[in-house]
């Protein structure tokens, strides 16, 4: 395999289409994975999740049942889920929830906190009378590294030495590992744009969520008020795509959309100020594909850094990606694209991961308001300082600093933020 060819299967594993939040919807795919196994109807369902996973899944909408939470996308992977769809195991709730709500209520769902130190972590175990089975998913959403019937191993991945090994060896044979913002600007740039044409079908499919949430209610409406808005500039047009697609999605659409790294808000982050952008300034085809390039495969570099689930929020290596192809659509040179990264790394470095939920649309606007901001100094060529905060001259080290406070600097507030949620009076 060339590297082109490595890079553009590295794109295409991190950029899935996926209907609704990942986290619930990771899940539903563990529900219906041990209910297949099963193959017997489900008396019970004991789930066991790592803190990330509870976290994002608590406050944010199903699709198609105009419910929130984990009991109902449990529920739904159970009565209706097929385990091949991967994370679009969710795409006909609209057509069960009446028969995944009686289940519900019928039926002993119980869910703990699971002990590890692995963010991505999910064991749903099904019970019939006399049997059982187990499905557990780890460090990636739809990764199956133990599937089980009674005492029978249909499936067994030793994921936890495979990581002690690639922490060990500095994840010198993976790919994302590997990367540079200078092999990424020349990949986006450079290479045969016959070989990128495919991720432009994702800003089609993204951007028709957007216009969901630009016609209907949905959530806090931040996108759709920001669209209508009668004095709103381009800034701000731009800005609410995102913001209504995300409003739509954290609030149940049922519509799918392209993620990135894991994050359906991320991949619409990366992708639809981009192509608004484009848009906007009349750019071709082809220089919209290379954009839409630089900005998905700079966010999973980015993200790779921090980790696929973290305290630290996803609109903030999205927001980079997004400036990058922004900057491409202006014209920029790498050293700009560099340039703005730097001035948001001393920016919404620190914005806290609160779970998946309605007012994450908030936060993409705040990401992308100061990837406008950057962006606006750094075509003109000015950046902070090698002397403030986190941001070093190279940006390779500059993006490993961010990655370093995402990873390990903010564990404790995972914590915190989980403790917070759990104990709230509604």
């Amino acid at each position: 395999m060339t590297r082109q060819e490595e890079i553009r299967t590295l794109m295409q594993e991190n950029i899935v289409l996926a209907v609704g939040c990942t986290e619930p919807v990771a899940v539903a795919l563990a529900a219906a994975k041990a209910k297949e196994v099963l193959g017997k109807e489900v008396n019970r369902v004991e789930m066991f999740l790592s803190k990330n996973i509870i976290k994002n899944a608590m406050g944010v909408g199903i699709p198609g049942t105009g419910m929130i939470g984990l009991p109902i996308a449990i529920a739904l992977g159970i009565c209706s889920g097929k385990s091949e769809k991967g994370l679009q195991v969710l795409e006909n709730a609209r057509e069960y929830v009446d028969i995944a709500k009686e289940w519900l209520a019928t039926h002993e769902i119980t869910i703990r906190h699971k002990d590890t130190d692995e963010k991505l972590y999910i064991e749903c175990c099904c019970h019939s009378e006399n049997e059982y089975s187990k499905a557990i998913i780890a460090q990636n959403h739809q990764n199956f590294v133990l599937v089980q019937k009674n005492d029978d191993i249909l499936l067994h991945k030793d994921w936890q030495n495979q990581t002690k090994e690639i922490n060990s060896q500095s994840r010198e044979k993976d790919v994302a590992s590997t990367l540079s913002a200078q092999e990424i600007y020349d990949y986006a740039d450079k290479t045969d744009v016959s070989f990128l044409e495919w991720i432009y079908q994702t800003a089609v499919v993204n951007e028709a969520m957007a216009e969901e949430g630009l016609t209907k209610e949905y959530g806090l409406g931040i996108g759709r008020r920001l669209h209508m808005d009668k004095d709103k500039n381009m800034r701000e047009d731009i800005i609410s795509y995102a913001c209504a697609a995300a409003d739509a999605r954290m609030d149940g659409a049922t519509l799918p959309v392209y993620s990135n790294s894991g994050s359906g808000n991320q991949g619409l982050v990366c992708i639809l100020p981009v192509f608004e952008y484009a848009k906007r300034k009349s750019a071709s085809k082809e220089k919209t594909i290379r954009a839409l390039t630089l900005s998905n495969l700079m966010s999973i570099y980015i993200k790779n850094k921090i980790g696929r689930l973290s305290a630290l929020c996803g609109v903030v290596n999205a927001s980079m990606g997004a400036v990058s192809g922004m900057i491409y659509l202006e014209k920029g040179s790498l050293l700009q694209v560099c340039y703005a990264i730097r001035n948001m790394i001393n920016t919404i470095t620190g914005m806290a991961c609160d779970g998946a939920k309605p007012s994450c649309a908030l936060k993409i606007s705040a990401g992308l308001n100061s990837a406008f901001d950057s962006m606006l100094l750094a075509m003109n060529n000015t950046v902070v300082n090698n002397t403030d905060g986190i941001a070093e001259d190279c940006i390779d080290k500059s993006i490993e600093n961010l990655g370093r406070i995402g990873r390990m600097g903010m564990n404790d507030m995972d914590d915190l933020i989980l403790n917070i949620m759990v104990h709230k009076k509604h």
